[in-house]
């Protein structure tokens, strides 16, 4: 399967999702993204860079949620013109999906609205590549009808997009996800490209009462264990000081670090798909 140019999926190298999780600022933004196109090219990566203009999912209301629309795909058209990288973000509700389409590369789904039954339609039907989070409450043989939903909307319209699915964790009584990597198996039996988060996956969802908090020490761990199984991609949410980031402070990976665990994971996944 072709996703932006590059073959995916099967023996081929994984691809990589990366970014901040929330646009803090058009500076920040192009400062990682330019950091993230150079460990890309010398590694040899496919690389999306990604971020929310939106997170409209914060747990208080007074949380940083991001510029907004058109503040943020200004921003994200800015960091592609500058770095070459291509680009995803999320879509949050059907009135955002044209928009958005006409300046990103890949859309995204998220996980609290994996069950849109709208949203997801309007997503397929845009002939954009999309990346469908799987929601902490669903089991993974869940996502055969979302992916059924998406390919019926696309063939309705003439398009055959790719549709991926991403893992990212699964409730575990409260304030806390565990990754069952059957899961990504599971999925799999859709034919459609799986991707893991490997930073979300780490979330203590809402753990710190008006925030979610999380162990960032564990994004290798888990990281590793998808690679092993042969994922698509993998989604790592990275930011230069992660300590003060305005969303996902927790588990965001952080930037200075960011070459040598792709580094590392790359030597697994080179001998993952020779075994397979």
């Amino acid at each position: 399967m072709t996703l932006l140019g590059a073959e995916i999926g099967g023996a081929n190298p994984f691809f990589v999702i990366a970014g901040p999780c929330v646009i803090e600022s058009a500076d920040m933004a192009l400062r990682t993204a330019a950091t993230l196109a150079e460990i890309a090219r010398r590694r040899g990566l496919l690389l999306i860079y990604k971020s929310s203009f939106d997170k409209a999912n914060r747990t208080a209301g007074t949380a940083f949620r991001g510029p907004g629309l058109d503040a943020g795909l200004r921003i994200l058209e800015r960091v592609r013109a500058e770095t070459g990288l291509p680009l995803l973000t999320d879509v949050h509700d059907v009135g955002q999906v044209a928009a958005v389409a006409e300046i990103v590369d890949v859309l995204q789904v998220p996980a609290f609205l994996a069950r849109q039954t709208d949203l997801i339609e309007a997503v397929a039907a845009s002939g954009r590549p999309v990346n469908f989070k799987k929601a902490q409450f669903m089991a993974p043989a869940e996502m055969a009808p979302l992916v059924a939903k998406a390919r019926a909307a696309a063939a309705a319209a003439g398009v055959d997009p790719v549709l991926m699915l991403c893992e990212r964790g699964t409730s575990f009584g409260y304030n806390n996800l565990v990754s069952d990597m059957r899961g990504l198996e599971i999925m799999a039996e859709t034919g459609c490209p799986i991707v893991f988060d490997a930073t979300h996956s780490v979330q203590a969802p809402g753990a710190l009462g008006t925030a979610s908090g999380g162990d960032r020490r564990f994004v290798p761990v888990l990281a590793r264990a998808a690679v092993a199984v042969g994922v698509a991609g993998l989604f790592l949410e990275t930011h230069p000081d992660p300590q003060h980031a305005l969303s996902d402070a927790a588990t965001a990976w952080p930037l200075g670090e960011f070459e040598a665990l792709i580094a590392r994971l790359q030597a697994f996944d080179a001998v993952a798909k020779q075994a397979a």
